[in-house]
């Protein structure tokens, strides 16, 4: 039988996490994170998994791969400095296909920033951060319900699409609390097995590989070069990298319907707020107490892959508004893809824009 919690937000993310099968944490403590870690490290054993804090986050994002491919659903948090430090694994992860969920709850930064202070600022580093060419997933709670949904869908995501999926929140989120209810259960949908015959990086029609453990008995080489299909090193030929990376991309952008989920409200409005994470709640609060104004909203739960085709939802759109707690990170992908205006409306230092501010946004266009 569900239940109803009065929940802060990071108690939420692990959890949503435990109820989606996560069995494994390694995890080094970091502000404004670390009541994911406290929560994991007092539940996960009593459920028949194992909570390590490791040195570092180098540490932490190498443990979670190694457990993800014993077959375990794993995952770390941290924020802002730590999740720099993960950069190089989580290519790797990207690389090896290694499904995994890291959560971090944003601050603001550059560096050590402000520990205890929300942010978005990190939403193009986990898009890009690590080099090369390849594709991420990832998601955007605006609520402490959606720090457990979100957390949930993220191992789905991360098993059935081969890739390491973020969690993006920040510190509004994680620390606020709000009434939420814990469902029965929540849906497991598992990684597809390596079908017998099958090489270990022999892609089937969607481009994804079966997944072997380690210790299931398939013969599995695992590595951060370029590989064949058998897993092995081949470093030097030109069609094998691009087939490889390409493949890499492909099996996230060619499925960006399947993976959007994303909210349309008055989708005939002219002027249209395009928001994720915590500003959604300004804007909804604007909407609520503005009715008769005819104010659009879209509100991406999931950023990345980015859900362009989303803004095709608002045909009489003027111009897109984008409120974030950045210098307009997000905004700048908006504008690839429309021929409308796009007013980036940045929120540094820590706090959530107001009514107010938003309102001021808005003279122009009403």
């Amino acid at each position: 039988m569900s239940r109803t919690e009065f929940m802060q937000g990071n108690v939420a993310c692990a959890e949503g996490a435990l109820a989606a099968g996560c069995r494994f944490f390694g995890g080094y403590p970091i502000t404004p994170s670390t009541e994911i870690a406290e929560t994991m490290a007092r539940r996960l054993p009593k459920a028949g998994g194992v909570f390590i804090s490791m040195e570092d986050e180098l540490g932490s994002i190498a443990a979670v791969i190694g457990a993800a491919w014993t077959g375990a659903r794993a995952m770390t948090a941290t924020s802002g400095p730590g999740f720099s430090l993960m950069m190089e694994n989580i290519g790797y992860a990207a690389m090896t296909e290694t499904p995994c969920v890291i959560v971090n709850i944003q601050r603001g930064g550059p560096s050590t920033g402000q520990p205890t202070r929300a942010a978005q600022g990190d939403m193009l580093q986990c898009r890009f951060g690590s080099h090369g060419d390849y594709s991420t997933i990832a998601l955007s709670p605006s609520s402490v319900q959606e720090m457990f949904d979100l957390t949930a869908k993220a191992f789905n995501l991360a098993d059935r699409f081969r890739v390491p999926t973020f969690l993006m929140a920040d510190e509004i989120i994680g620390h606020m609390r709000e009434r939420m209810t814990i469902p029965d259960k929540v849906e497991i949908a598992g990684r597809p097995p390596l079908p017998e015959g099958r090489l270990p990086f022999e892609a089937g029609e969607d481009g994804i590989p079966g997944f072997a453990p380690f210790g299931s008995g398939r013969a599995i080489h695992v590595t951060g070069l370029t590989h064949d299909e058998r897993g092995y090193p081949d470093t030097t030929d030109p069609e094998a990298h691009e087939r490889l990376v390409r493949r890499l991309v492909a099996k996230v952008e060619s499925a960006r319907r399947e993976i959007a989920d994303y909210e349309v409200v008055n989708p005939d409005a002219r002027v249209v707020f395009v928001t994720y994470g915590a500003p959604s709640r300004t804007v909804q609060q604007v909407i609520h107490d503005h009715p008769d104004e005819g104010i659009g909203h879209l509100r991406l739960r999931v950023v990345w892959p980015f859900p362009e085709f989303a803004l095709a939802e608002f045909p009489d759109a003027r111009v897109f508004l984008m409120p974030e707690l950045n210098m307009g990170q997000i905004s700048r992908e908006v504008e690839r893809h429309v021929g409308q205006p796009v007013v980036p409306i940045p929120k540094l230092g820590g706090d959530l824009h107001t009514p107010a501010d938003l309102l001021r946004a808005l003279e122009a266009y009403l």
